[in-house]
């Protein structure tokens, strides 16, 4: 687009429009979006085509995307995917907003997720339920479940969801996108909290590079994070002989890997060891005591903020959501400090199981999409977490880490590969998914509905 963009050839009102009508004909099924607003879209792309014809354009000027619902956008309220939050507009654009939109692109909508974020799925009290373009009767994953189903559908190639265990690199995985955890602290973020990240979910790395460049620019409403890098993100070259990867079959605790989403994943280790690597087996673990202590924390968390509403309020909030906070009401205040200290016993596991090693490469989840009415794959608030034990340890260790379609189902359901890096190590994890894009070839053509 933006070679097209340059040379005269395209326009951002033609593309806009594009996107537009595919958004209109895909949405009555899909269910992706909030607060899709087409006029202001082509408002901003007259703008930025005249940017363009008088030389002045900016980085990613003319190029649509959407943005996560709880990632603030002015204007625009901010439910965070339940009915039990007022509906205030947002004063000022949250940082990766802020940065999308100083740098000319065109913000489409914002993109669904559950109540709170705190499901694997589309399920949401608000919004209506968001489905996979792969099989709508799959939901997309999430907590970016929005995000994910709109990158798969091709509603503009930037899309930018968070995570805090998962929720970019779940919806990436069940939507064979790309999705990127970066480290804690490389992209601001507002508010920020404990392994809560917002990053780029696209069909390709290099999309993804040329979000990274604009979405790391500093932000001081974000006190938790790095110092400001300008790190190489288009330089996606690297060599794959000699590097020592480590591979994680295992999740050590929840639900049994598919055996076709294992036969999927160990295919791909084969791949790097016939490219080179060496490959280094990493046993799990993560611990039952460590997800239970995580899921009593995050369940006091919830109630903190569930627990102080009206009763009217409360009882709009999904009903699976509110009985999973509920479990929080009575916990005391050394269960609460000892589900927060497995935080910690996590990261340190997580780093030093991955210490000897470049990169990681595991399963994103031990199962491919499941059906779009359930809030997770076991259904059950008293056993919530048990698909996460891929990827939520490295949230609380920092460490980079994405998803990258690995292939196909029988039934035609994407299974993701998880590459993850040494901290602070995102162009690594970059470079070694680009290279993975190009190791598995051709790729099934995107969904069309």
């Amino acid at each position: 687009m933006l070679d097209g963009y340059s040379r005269g050839q395209i326009s951002p009102v033609e593309v806009v429009e594009a996107v537009i009508a595919r958004i209109e004909a895909y949405e009555p099924q899909l269910q992706a979006l909030y607060a899709f607003d087409p006029e202001a879209a082509l408002k901003a792309a007259r703008a930025s085509e005249d940017r363009w014809m008088r030389g002045e354009a900016r980085a990613l000027d003319g190029v649509p995307g959407t943005i996560k619902e709880n990632i603030a956008t002015r204007g625009t309220p901010v439910p965070l995917g339940t009915a039990a939050r007022d509906l205030v507009p947002a004063a000022a654009d949250a940082p990766p907003a802020a940065r999308l939109r100083e740098d000319g692109v065109v913000i489409l909508a914002k993109t669904t997720m559950p109540d709170y974020g705190m499901l694997s799925s589309g399920l949401s009290s608000f919004h209506p339920l968001a489905r996979n373009p792969w099989d709508l009767s799959k939901n997309p994953g999430g907590s970016s479940a929005g995000a994910g189903a709109a990158a798969a559908a091709g509603y503009g190639p930037f899309h930018v969801g968070t995570d805090i265990g998962g929720s970019i690199r779940l919806p990436a995985s069940w939507c064979g996108v790309f999705g990127l955890k970066p480290s804690f602290g490389r992209i601001p973020i507002d508010p920020p909290y404990y392994g809560r990240v917002a990053g780029p979910m696209t069909r390709t790395v290099h999309d993804a590079a040329l979000m990274m460049r604009s979405l790391v620019r500093p932000d001081m409403r974000d006190t938790m994070s790095l110092p400001f890098q300008d790190l190489p993100w288009l330089d996606l070259d690297i060599t794959l002989k000699g590097l020592r990867i480590g591979v994680m079959m295992e999740a050590g605790i929840g639900i049994a890997l598919d055996p076709e989403v294992r036969a999927c994943i160990e295919a791909a280790v084969q791949t790097f060891a016939q490219a080179g690597a060496e490959i280094v087996e990493i046993p799990p673990f993560v611990t039952r005591e460590m997800l239970d202590g995580l899921d009593d924390f995050w369940r006091q968390r919830a109630w903190m903020d569930i627990g102080a509403l009206d009763e009217d309020q409360r009882g709009r909030v999904l009903p699976y959501i509110r009985a999973w906070a509920e479990g929080g009401k009575a916990l005391t205040g050394a269960e609460v400090y000892a589900g927060m200290n497995q935080m910690m016993v996590m990261r340190h596991a997580a780093v030093e199981a991955t210490k000897d090693v470049d990169f990681v490469l595991s399963p994103v989840s031990p199962v491919v999409a499941y059906q779009a009415e359930l809030a997770s794959p076991i259904h059950d608030p008293e056993e919530p977490f048990e698909h996460i034990g891929y990827t939520v340890a490295f949230n609380m260790s920092d460490q980079p880490a994405a998803s990258v379609n690995a292939g196909f189902t029988e039934a035609g359901l994407p299974i993701g590969l998880q590459i993850v890096g040494r901290r602070f190590d995102d162009v690594g994890v970059m470079r070694l998914s680009h290279a993975w894009e190009n190791l598995r070839g051709a790729q099934r053509d995107w969904p069309r509905l």
